[in-house]
């Protein structure tokens, strides 16, 4: 008979792998083990930082960048801390693997955000071909705070009906 042995993954510094991915953006999850995740976030940084030599489309291009690296600094945290969570519980705790997590019946995001990023997709792209300019777009830029507030209202309306119907 044999005896199989069962090694303990030890758990993963969350400060290392952000300061990890605040060296080089990508390498935190490398050091976490997801090295598809990695990759993809290395070759995203790189396509960004080869785009800011073109004049056209800055400072978005800037602010992209900026965004991204702050955006993979929490990700690999983040990530770090929910393979400890998963690893603390072990293989019959209470934390659902992330497929199973998946088939529950999980609040997902609106309608709202889907739309308001198509609407802006479209919007940038007209301004690609010239068939509207970048200076029109930005100086209606307020609108998209009221459309987001009148959303909020709407939200924290519906959400006050709901909640009276309980």
């Amino acid at each position: 008979m044999e005896n199989k042995t069962v090694v303990k993954t030890p758990p993963k510094s969350p400060a290392a792998a952000g300061i990890l991915s605040g060296l080089f953006p990508g390498t935190g999850f490398l050091y976490l083990g997801q090295y598809l995740k990695g990759l993809v976030y290395i070759l995203i940084f790189a396509g960004l930082v080869s785009m800011q030599d073109s004049g056209r489309m800055q400072p978005f291009l800037g602010l992209c960048l900026a965004g991204f690296y702050i955006f993979q600094i929490i990700d690999a945290v983040q990530c770090a801390n929910a393979q400890n969570r998963r690893l603390a519980a072990g293989p019959g705790g209470d934390l659902p693997a992330p497929t199973e997590a998946l088939n529950g019946d999980l609040k997902t995001g609106s309608i709202f955000w889907g739309l308001f990023l198509m609407g802006l997709g479209v919007l940038f792209l007209l301004a690609n071909f010239d068939v509207i300019d970048y200076g029109s777009i930005w100086k209606y830029w307020p609108v998209l705070i009221i459309v987001i507030g009148v959303k909020l209202v709407f939200e924290h309306a519906s959400a006050g009906r709901t909640k009276d119907q309980s």
